[in-house]
């Protein structure tokens, strides 16, 4: 059933922290899957209870539990990468939604705390578990869910520039190599003896 509330002002009360714990692949995802009648809206668990609460006065729903099956409701943390175990494999910069973590291939790459969401899905990236998740003592507002969303949409573009532009030189190599080709089988069809 669809309810009467638009995916877009559903995922302005989501955190914004793209963390996937709710079974989506972000917050506009989630939230446009809450607005088809797809799923309910107790899985975001950096929402907690007063993101449940949002979300249920915003689509005429009454207010549940969290799922603890989504996750459970914790403190506000940011992530940070031990440099003395980072590898240098850049996966966790590879995973993360709103591009805070940097560093140079085979050496150390740290994460930008003040702009980290705690999505945690560099914990999950790292194959030697290196990220710790540290407690920042304060509470996510929603200004830091704005800045959050603009950084993710930003990473995005981002993303889709550099894919494109691989497409891009992927086809204009494979067109390079078939003009290469058809000039060859045309000099070896010119220079080869005619059969009478």
């Amino acid at each position: 059933m669809t309810l009467p509330v638009k995916a877009c002002d559903l995922e302005m009360l989501l955190p914004q922290t793209q963390c996937r714990q709710c079974g989506f692949d972000g917050c506009a995802q989630y939230a446009a899957a809450i607005s088809e009648g797809r799923a309910p809206i107790n899985r975001c668990a950096p929402g907690g209870a007063a993101g449940i609460k949002k979300l249920a006065r915003a689509a005429g729903l009454p207010v549940c539990e969290l799922d603890p099956e989504f996750g459970r409701e914790l403190p506000y943390s940011t992530a940070r990468i031990r440099a003395q175990d980072c590898i240098g494999c850049a996966l966790c910069a590879a995973a993360c939604p709103v591009e805070v973590i940097s560093g140079v291939a085979k050496n150390l790459f740290a994460v930008i705390e003040q702009a980290c969401t705690g999505c945690g899905l560099c914990i999950c990236a790292c194959p030697v578990n290196a990220v710790d998740m540290i407690e920042s003592n304060r509470t996510w507002t929603e200004q830091d869910a704005l800045a959050a969303r603009e950084r993710y949409l930003q990473a995005q573009q981002r993303r889709k520039r550099i894919k494109d532009a691989k497409t891009q030189s992927v086809q204009h190599d494979a067109a390079m190599r078939a003009d290469i080709l058809a000039a060859a089988l045309q000099k070896a069809s010119a220079s080869s003896p005619k059969r009478n």
